[in-house]
């Protein structure tokens, strides 16, 4: 093939869909996204479509990786245009046995095909699992989405020669499911993940009172219901001294309620805002100039959007859960995510300027190291080679 040898296999699969919708990139899109920009030179790239699943040869692999990485700006001509010719010279099989497999999206896992062509074809398949929220939270989730994350969870189990945690806490629920389902536990490793890079220079927003920022997709296991009833009150109590609600983040799922204040309730108005299409400078923007990011939510597979404000010496008022606690320790604020009253005293306290509270966590944010990418592949990897 020319050039760096390809010892790798990349699933791109979920990066395709992603950027033939155009949409901003959700947390596992940015994984998928720095896999690609890390092992692009040593990979071939790898598409499921249509129950089958495709090799690219190199040049169509780097082409195809050039498009990935340019999205959401890629035109969807321009993916239809690849699509036309790469298609016609794909294989069906990797060019020689023993290959390493990486999906790192959780793309396709749900099938018993894709388990199937990696043990047909002798593959070393590595499976980076971000979260097991379907099946320990299914109320927050959409309908079949349990089932299907256990056939994903099975089958990674089943077939994978290594996989690797973003967390502690998700190795240690994934471990849970194997002898709950009397499955072997595969060779594991945890490797934290890292939000984007701020940006060099960040210009904090600054409004005409103090403000709040809550990051995330609108969805019913972020908890922005309890947020926004508790905005109600505080606007009944403060009037127009309140301070103001920024909601960064895609609509989602199991949150109707919540959108149903969004849209029809009048004492909002004002308020709480909604952002639904920020860049990554702007969300810094607004990150550094908030009084503290607020992270209410019931489950977490890991929580990029604390580093992301911690590292820009931002507070974090965030619920009491065990992966905030491994990734960052004691600098937030935790909270009970059920206490309403709790989350509304504290944000009275930090919209002042003399909050103990809010002034330890400043303190402690001076020596605060984010986690990074080149430590995560550092032992990615080291451990890859282990395998």
């Amino acid at each position: 093939m020319g050039g760096t040898p390809r010892k790798y296999l990349l699933d791109v699969s979920r990066l395709i869909w992603r950027g033939w919708r155009r949409s901003l990139p959700t947390g596992i899109d940015r994984v998928c996204l720095e896999y690609v920009a890390h092992f692009r030179a040593r990979s071939l790239a790898v598409v499921q479509r249509s129950g089958s699943t495709f090799v690219l040869s190199a040049e169509h692999s780097d082409r195809l990786f050039d498009l990935i990485l340019n999205a959401p700006a890629t035109k969807r001509s321009a993916f239809v245009a690849f699509g036309s010719t790469a298609w016609t010279k794909a294989r069906r099989r990797p060019p020689a046995p023993g290959m390493t497999f990486l999906n790192v999206g959780h793309t396709g896992l749900d099938d018993p095909a894709l388990p199937n062509w990696v043990a047909q074809n002798d593959l070393k398949a590595v499976y980076l699992i971000h979260d097991m929220i379907p099946l320990t939270h299914p109320e927050y989730c959409r309908a079949g989405e349990a089932a299907k994350h256990a056939r994903r969870i099975e089958h990674a189990l089943q077939s994978a020669s290594g996989i690797i945690g973003n967390s502690d806490a998700t190795l240690q629920e994934i471990e849970a499911f194997a002898r709950r389902r009397d499955l072997a536990m595969p060779p594991s490793t945890v490797a934290w993940i890292s939000g984007p890079r701020p940006p060099t220079e960040v210009h904090a927003k600054a409004l005409d009172r103090p403000y709040f920022v809550t990051l995330g997709t609108i969805e019913g296991r972020k908890n922005h219901l309890m947020l926004l009833q508790m905005w109600q009150r505080l606007v009944a109590e403060q009037g127009e001294a309140a301070p103001k609600l920024v909601l960064i983040g895609q609509r989602g799922w199991e949150a109707e309620a919540a959108l149903a204040l969004l849209d029809r309730a009048p004492d909002l108005r004002g308020a709480v805002f909604e952002l639904n299409g920020c860049s990554d400078a702007e969300t810094a923007s607004w990150l550094a100039g908030a009084r503290a990011l607020l992270m209410p939510s019931f489950a977490e597979g890991f929580g990029l959007p604390v580093i992301e404000a911690l590292q820009l010496g931002t507070p974090v008022i965030a619920s009491d859960l065990p992966v905030y606690r491994e990734i960052v320790g004691e600098l937030p604020t935790y909270l009970d995510p059920l206490d309403g009253p709790a989350w509304q005293r504290a944000v009275v306290s930090f919209a002042g300027d003399e909050d103990p509270e809010r002034g330890r966590q400043l303190a402690a944010l001076k020596g605060f190291q984010a986690p990074g990418w080149p430590e995560h592949f550092a032992k990615v990897e080291a451990w890859l080679q282990s395998l």
